[in-house]
């Protein structure tokens, strides 16, 4: 009986504890990480670009999300790498080859760590940030390319749900735009080198378009830029995605103060949903 009693007590304890612990998990879940329905992309898409300068090809890029989860933080993580690199005569004047990468958690789609691999002609630069969502917390450190060290890591603070250029895109993918109208707008807080910023998005309605890739009919969307020597004007930039559930990002036109800028699907695989293209 004794023996009995022991056992009773010890299962409670235990069905206690396990029912502690998945309230926590649950509480994290929801309040550090809240769920992102996600039925834009997954694990092995490929997208390939051109990219343009006025009328003529200068470069190349492609967006990889890896085959295999990551773990990062205790935490699954897609791993999504962006190339971007000039080809041709291009690079006698201006050699790029970039790679910006993140570890973007499944279920939030909030970045855990995020990197830049930037060459440009003599320029270099290395740098990884680490992303702490519950004690809301941002780290930057930058490669010393003279020691091959990193540098002291600078800190910031950081809101909630913070997303990196590149999760912030893949959030963007998800969003459902069916309530828009045209000019409305949705924000996405984000943090680019050394400040936090919200990043206001025009809906501009749907258009038809026809890219290397194919013709799609797509969702366009204009980010307001801010005062910038780059950008001409803050509706300079204009994005347009598939208008299905993949959210594909087919074309890209940034009007500059010296010419104009373009990037464009010509290839993919391993998209998550069939693509709404026109025959």
């Amino acid at each position: 009986m004794l023996n009995f009693m022991k056992r009773m007590v010890a299962t409670r304890l235990f069905s206690f504890a396990a029912l502690a612990l998945l309230l926590s998990a649950m509480s994290e879940r929801n309040d550090v990480y809240p769920l992102v329905r996600n039925e834009s992309f997954t694990k092995g898409e490929t997208l390939q670009y051109k990219m343009t300068y006025t009328i003529f090809q200068v470069g190349v890029g492609s967006t990889v999300i890896h085959h295999d989860y990551h773990r990062m933080n205790n935490r699954d993580c897609f791993k999504v790498d962006v190339y971007g690199k000039t080809t041709g005569m291009v690079n006698w004047v201006a050699d790029v080859d970039d790679n910006w990468g993140a570890y973007i958690d499944t279920v939030a789609l909030v970045p855990q760590m995020t990197y830049r691999k930037i060459r440009e002609g003599k320029y270099r630069k290395d740098e990884i940030i680490t992303f702490d969502h519950k004690q809301r917390k941002i780290e930057a450190k930058v490669l010393d390319q003279k020691t091959g060290k990193f540098k002291e890591p600078k800190q910031y603070d950081a809101p909630p749900q913070v997303r990196d250029l590149i999760a912030g895109f893949m959030y963007m993918r998800t969003m459902d735009f069916s309530g828009l109208k045209p000019n409305d707008t949705v924000t996405v807080e984000g943090f680019y080198e050394d400040t936090v910023y919200k990043l206001k998005v025009l809906y501009k309605g749907k258009e038809t378009i026809k890219v290397k890739a194919g013709k799609f009919r797509t969702i366009v969307m204009k980010p307001i830029m801010p005062d910038n020597k780059l950008f001409a004007g803050e509706n300079s930039i204009t994005v347009w995605f598939s208008d299905d559930k993949n959210r594909i990002p087919l074309k890209v036109n940034a009007n500059m103060f010296i010419g104009s800028a373009g990037v464009e699907l010509i290839s993919y695989e391993g998209v998550r949903n069939p693509l709404n293209l026109i025959k």
